[in-house]
């Protein structure tokens, strides 16, 4: 199983070029709308997924998009890198995931991407695409991995219900490989910088990186936790997974700023109705 799983990775499509080539463009404060709308256009999936979420009111948009050329321009450069990404990943968004539907997977990976940025303004006064797109890939690995794992699935529960091993632990022991490290893989074959493989293999064990270079995978690992405690799971693994606590100590974290956070959440989703609904149910 293991061997058929790695092997997948190199059936999966190229990630759209289109995300890399326009957050180059953006890194230009004079950057040509004319040239953004050129790279977009030719991507026929991204441009239509742009189209249906760049009227979303969480971008808080007051004109009526209709065009790309549009978009880019009322969009604005942050808002519009993250309707690019958005639309660009959630393309992969089709298969099962452990026998959950493909849109539950999707609705609990922006959640957690939404939470990032949420989490990231709190403690550093800043947004950052690079998590926004780890964040949003985080769980990557188990669209690959759930295609080969509905028969393994009863032993993986019985090992996580009756024998206490987290859910990772029971994948390694049942498949040979966790969803994570395998989401790292696939970040690989994509050519993303080690910072984004390392916060997708890392996303539920953030002790295993050196100190200096955890502050990504933190607050991955923080917004998918959170994401789980509201019951935004998106899988079967749920709470199923080793804490860390010395990552909310890191950040110094009251009961009061992670109820506020996940409040601007639940705000943040009832605003992202589009992004949620551009994968199907």
């Amino acid at each position: 199983m293991l061997d058929r799983i790695l092997l997948s990775i190199n059936k999966l499509p190229a990630f759209p070029a289109t995300v890399q080539r326009v957050a180059e463009l953006l890194k230009n404060e004079d950057y040509s709308v004319n040239e953004i709308v050129a790279v977009i256009k030719f991507d026929q999936a991204v441009t239509a997924n742009i189209l249906k979420i760049s009227n979303s009111a969480y971008f808080g948009v007051r004109q009526k998009i209709k065009t790309i050329h549009d978009a880019v321009v009322y969009l604005g450069q942050q808002h519009l890198v993250r309707a690019i990404q958005t639309a660009s990943i959630s393309k992969f968004f089709t298969n099962k995931g452990y026998g959950d539907k493909a849109s539950e997977l999707w609705e609990h990976s922006v959640a957690v991407a939404l939470m990032s940025q949420i989490l990231s303004r709190q403690m550093y006064q800043q947004e950052n695409s690079v998590l926004y797109t780890a964040a949003l890939l985080h769980d990557v690995g188990k669209l690959v991995m759930g295609e080969y794992v509905q028969d393994a699935s009863k032993k993986i529960f019985e090992l996580v219900n009756n024998h206490a091993y987290s859910f990772l632990e029971a994948e390694e022991e049942v498949v040979g490989i966790n969803h994570a490290d395998l989401g790292g893989r696939i970040a690989e074959y994509w050519n993303f910088p080690a910072e984004i493989r390392d916060a997708i293999a890392l996303h539920h064990r953030p002790n295993l990186i050196d100190p200096e270079g955890k502050v990504l995978i933190s607050l991955i690992y923080l917004s998918d936790q959170f994401c789980l405690t509201m019951g935004i799971d998106g899988g079967m693994d749920g709470l199923a997974h080793r804490g860390f606590s010395e990552v909310t100590n890191k950040f110094q974290l009251r009961e009061s700023d992670i109820e506020k956070c996940m409040l601007m959440l639940l705000e943040q989703l009832k605003q992202a109705n589009e992004l949620l609904r551009i994968v199907d149910k």
